[in-house]
């Protein structure tokens, strides 16, 4: 047992719920909120020497050419950091992917629908919430988080998006990058408090986040609609497990197969303290920023998207969460089972129906780009400059 003195005072209580159930992941999760990333981090204090435009410029070689000439004259922290990244871990086999993207582009929708109103909402219900609302990344830019999310997820189940050169790699990495620069920004910050709360952007979150992402994702995909069998389901694992690997989630708490994953979604949220009104904030945040995404502009048609978003919600992370996240009072009877028909029919339709499949295909997959943010110059490497999002230069 962990001495009570070391734990960030926020997960006292908690933790000594969640070690009735499993002392080892009890421990282990809370040990990890304190556990940043030494490597990124080192190579952020030499960034602070650097300047902004020369720590770009450092980035963007090491992702493009990190054997060029460019990285020759970087301070030794950069090359250790891209060293690490295209260390490639012993279990990874990349030609176990194929299945899971397969799956992945075949249920898109869901995707996208199980991401925004199921996922993301349940992984603001720990304590990450209080580095996005400090930051005020999603409240004030919440339609582009969105946005950044879906293009990072999309990216990576691309056929060779987490090759080297595959822009699922590259985003992954940046990732990983932007959480050692805010962990930095937040750490000097009066606003954090590391008693209470342990590191920001501790691995403990980031590994409840990547299970989330994966098995708990799954789980309402399957609730939506979704077909996928055991080959597909542990392949979409293994992506979102390397991508975890590749944003700085060191194996002490990255999960290796479902059953892992699940295991530290429900332990680690049983560590988490109760859900405080930042977490609250970034739900609705999230839920009133969908509408934008589908493109929708229009006040009152948004409204009423919304309305949908937060029922739909209500009915994948259940009425005790949606409670704790103060959802309107609206029942979700039917906005998951109508859901799934349409699934199903459009589903049925594509194989009856001749032509309709390829049709089907194509707007899946042109909906899921839409949903995206691709900037015309490419992905960018610049680095906030401040803790609050309003107060940064642009990134």
């Amino acid at each position: 047992m962990i001495e009570a003195s070391t734990i960030p005072t926020d997960y006292r209580p908690g933790y000594v719920k969640a070690r009735l159930v499993s002392p080892r992941l009890a421990d282990n999760y809370v040990a990890h909120t304190l556990i940043g990333d030494p490597i990124g981090e080192a190579m952020m204090a030499d960034f602070a020497e650097l300047g902004r435009e020369e720590s770009t410029r450092l980035i963007q070689a090491g992702m493009d050419n990190p054997r060029g000439t460019a990285l020759h004259d970087a301070p030794a922290s950069v090359r250790a950091f891209f060293t690490d990244a295209e260390t490639a871990p012993e279990w990874l086999d990349l030609s176990a992917f194929l299945p899971g993207v397969r799956m992945f582009h075949r249920n898109s929708r869901l995707v996208l629908a199980a991401f925004v109103a199921g996922v993301l909402v349940e992984g603001f219900t720990t304590n990450i919430a209080k580095s996005f609302s400090i930051t005020g990344r999603v409240r004030d830019q919440g339609e582009r988080r969105l946005k950044n999310n879906n293009r990072h997820m999309m990216d990576i189940f691309l056929p060779g998006g987490l090759e080297r050169e595959g822009d699922g790699w590259k985003l992954s990495v940046r990732i990983r990058i932007i959480h050692a620069r805010i962990r930095l920004l937040l750490s000097h910050s009066d606003q954090w408090d590391t008693e209470a709360w342990g590191l920001p952007l501790s691995t403990a979150h980031l590994g409840y986040a990547i299970a989330s992402f994966s098995a708990r994702l799954l789980k309402h995909m399957k609730t939506l609609g979704a077909d996928y069998n055991d080959e597909e389901y542990a392949s979409f694992m293994a992506v979102w497990r390397y991508s975890g690997y590749l944003m700085g989630i060191p194996d002490t708490i990255l999960y290796r197969e479902g059953a892992d994953a699940l295991e530290l979604y429900e332990i680690g949220g049983m560590c988490e303290p109760d859900t405080e009104i930042e977490s609250i904030e970034m739900a609705h945040a999230l839920v009133n920023s969908a509408p934008l995404i589908a493109g929708v502009t229009a006040p009152d048609e948004r409204r009423k998207l919304a309305s949908y978003v937060f029922r739909l919600s209500r009915g994948l992370v259940g009425k005790t969460t949606a409670d704790k996240l103060r959802y309107p009072k609206v029942s979700s009877f039917g906005a998951v089972p109508w859901w799934w028909l349409q699934e199903r029919y459009a589903q049925i339709l594509a194989k009856l129906v001749p032509g309709r499949d390829q049709e089907y295909n194509l707007n899946r997959f042109t909906g899921l780009i839409e949903t995206a943010v691709y900037d015309e110059a490419g992905i960018s490497y610049r680095l906030p400059d401040h803790v609050y999002a309003e107060e940064s230069s642009k990134w």
